[in-house]
């Protein structure tokens, strides 16, 4: 029996345009709620914006946000796991280094820093992630831990830039979740880590959850539940991790597969 779903964001609940099916969505948060289903949305995004997404009714959801670095429900923050400060600005002045270009967030419990030289579209961008935006002249004027950095190159060169951050692999968490980005959290932490934190926290064991994801960040938290589904859009090794392939993030492939599975648990055959 399903007790739990969780779902990634971008590229798997939330279509191209950033956005879902608001007309469906109350019909499937209905069907979780009268069977007592949790409702967890695991994503890169922060915390914060994941609320403006949803608005009131996401006090009813879980939230790991940040990459998963971080759960909040209700409000309240449950768990968060921090990279020192120092380590993080040692990691983004290695990522300058290495290639200038690209646009570093580095993000802590109050807000997600980038440059002051950021481009204005490339800032918008940004604000589809993350609702506190802080501009700085360079990122050794933050002096709080990071909740993680991530990196996106537009040119698409992250797996090979990530080689460049071979001395910190045994000391942070380093994924290229797409060409086009790396996140990096505490060693350790990643969404299987997080999602097993949740798990026990409510009672539930890998049977009775069930997750959707698309990128390669979404191959561990594949692994923390028997109902695994990766999108058809998916990378083909996220297919090879998950158990069952469903429709893509534009056709509300995540709440249908929901309606037929709980369907299927509210009237067995």
């Amino acid at each position: 029996m399903i007790k739990l779903i969780i779902t990634d964001l971008d590229g798997t609940f939330l279509n191209r345009h950033g956005d879902y099916n608001r007309e469906l969505f109350p019909q499937i948060k209905a069907l979780m709620q009268q069977q007592g289903v949790a409702f967890a949305l695991c994503t890169g995004k922060q915390c914060e914006r994941v609320e403006e997404l949803f608005g009131d009714q996401v006090r009813d959801f879980w939230i790991l946000g940040d990459s998963a670095t971080r759960i909040k429900h209700d409000g309240e923050y449950v768990y968060q796991s921090l990279i020192k400060n120092a380590l993080g600005r040692e990691i983004i002045h290695t990522l300058e280094e290495v290639n200038s270009e690209p646009v570093i967030i580095a993000c802590t419990p109050f807000g997600a820093y980038v440059k002051n030289t950021i481009a204005p579209e490339m800032l918008q961008k940004v604000k589809m992630s993350y609702a506190n935006v802080v501009q700085v002249a360079t990122f050794d004027e933050v002096g709080h831990d990071f909740v993680k950095i991530s990196l996106f190159d537009i040119k698409g060169r992250c797996p090979q830039i990530k080689p460049h951050l071979a001395d910190y692999v045994d000391k942070a968490y380093i994924v290229v979740s797409e060409d086009a980005w790396i996140d990096i959290a505490d060693v350790g932490v990643h969404k299987g880590h997080t999602v097993e934190i949740l798990q026990e926290r409510l009672g539930v064991n890998k049977d009775e959850t069930m997750v959707f994801g698309d990128g390669l960040n979404d191959i561990e938290l594949m692994t923390r539940a028997t109902w695994s589904f990766a999108m058809r859009n998916a990378f083909d090794e996220t297919k090879q991790a998950a158990r069952f392939i469903t429709g893509t993030n534009d056709d509300d492939a995540v709440m249908t597969t929901i309606a037929q599975v709980l369907s299927l648990q509210q009237h067995p055959k």
